[in-house]
């Protein structure tokens, strides 16, 4: 009964945020499956172009992470996370009408900019939903239905590979596109949140501002490498320096998706302040170096020995994994002034998108060009985030200021 309390997510604000959160990794795990190969294979755009426009697409959505959650602030973050999941629908529903490079980089350069203000405005409704203490538990809940929702979007998205003809390919692109549209409207039944209250002093930028804020997002940006490496430097490795079966990437990737639904809403537990997810972030680090020293161990070992390495490498990443992303939750919301939400949560997301993009290039270097010390530098760089994250949180903490006078504020004094 327990373990079912940790599945399935309370009735009211969470459910709803899950079920919004369900359809938008639904569509999510659609485009991973189609959209490279229907950019290659139909359009006719050589990969290495599509690459160009995902990287051009990504440095500009990182640029638009701090404005959008600011926008979220000023305006409101219901509306503003309503509005910019819709505009990722239709951009998404565009790519199926893409002919030429140029079109893509357009189509995927406003596609990816609505997804990371999605996440900044996102984030601010959230802080705005749900108290302090509950947010870390909420999103796990959310983090668990992703992964089925993924999971679902891709088995859809292999239909469409298994035609591989345009029609087929363009169908799941819209579809997708809706599946955007529908986790916009959902959000539509859930309470509206003020605007923050507007500073009478002060930066308006506040975030740009905040040191603190900035160290504990850069050590964020090393920590959430657990990502790109499941699911760019594993494969890579197992394939060309392990004896491994090729099919056991596969395999992982199913464990790692059952262990995050079963288990994702438990590995929050503690992490509900800024030193609970600082602990957290802690043993994270600390078991991800242990999972890298395990992939490393399979190299030119029999069988065997590679196979059992992997899966026990695989268990511990997924640990690691759980408890990164409870830790991280509690320290982007924790330290975040309730005035700024949208552009903290802004700032954060930009580092998770600046982690995830420079770790496929530096994972597929350092493992084709070193072998297995590529782990241990890996592992160096997770440890060493981890075991810094108590002392960087509470520097932060320290730092916190109280939300700057409103107006309203001064005219009851």
């Amino acid at each position: 009964m327990a373990l079912l309390d940790d599945i399935v997510p309370p009735p009211g604000i969470v459910r709803t945020l899950c079920l919004s959160n369900f359809a938008k990794t639904a569509g999510h795990g659609v485009l991973m499956a189609v959209s490279v190969l229907f950019f290659t294979r139909t359009v006719g755009i050589p990969a290495e172009q599509v690459g160009l426009a995902l990287s051009i697409g990504a440095a500009l959505a990182m640029a638009a992470s701090i404005p959008a959650g600011r926008l979220a602030d000023v305006v409101g973050p219901r509306n503003t996370t309503v509005g910019f999941l819709m505009l990722l629908g239709v951009f998404v529903g565009a790519y199926a009408f893409v002919e030429s490079f140029a079109g893509l980089v357009v189509v995927t350069s406003l596609a990816l900019m609505a997804e990371s203000s999605t996440d900044a405005a996102r984030g601010a409704l959230i802080a705005g939903l749900i108290p302090q203490e509950d947010r870390v538990r909420a999103w796990s809940y959310m983090r668990a239905v992703s992964n089925l929702g993924v999971t679902l979007g891709a088995a859809a998205g292999a239909v469409a590979l298994w035609f591989d003809n345009r029609p087929a390919y363009v169908g799941l692109l819209i579809a997708g596109g809706l599946m955007f549209l529908v986790a916009g409207g959902a959000y539509l039944t859930v309470p509206s949140v003020d605007p923050a209250p507007k500073e009478n002093t002060g930066p308006r930028w506040v975030v740009l501002r905040d040191l603190p804020y900035a160290a504990v997002a850069l050590l964020n940006s090393v920590l959430v490498m657990n990502v790109a490496i499941l699911t760019v430097a594993l494969p890579i490795w197992i394939t060309t320096q392990t004896s491994a079966p090729k099919w056991l990437y596969s395999a992982i990737l199913i464990l790692n998706t059952i262990m995050v639904v079963l288990f994702q809403v438990r590995a929050g537990k503690g992490s509900e302040d800024v030193r609970g997810g600082a602990r957290t972030l802690r043993r994270c680090g600390v078991l991800l170096a242990v999972c890298c020293a395990l992939f490393a161990l399979a190299a030119d070992r029999p069988v065997w020995v590679a196979v059992a390495a992997l899966l026990a490498g695989a268990v511990v990443h997924v640990i690691g994994e759980m408890l990164y992303s409870a830790g991280s939750w509690s320290l982007a919301f924790g330290l975040a002034p309730d005035h700024a939400q949208g552009q903290y949560q802004g700032m954060f997301g930009m580092s998770t998108q600046l982690g995830s993009m420079v770790t496929p290039a530096l994972a597929t270097l350092l493992i084709v060009r070193l072998g297995w010390p590529a782990w241990m530098v890996f592992a160096a760089l997770l440890l060493g985030a981890g075991l810094a994250a108590p002392a960087v949180a509470a520097w932060a903490e320290r730092t916190r200021r109280p939300a700057p006078d409103t107006g309203a504020e001064a005219a009851v004094a």
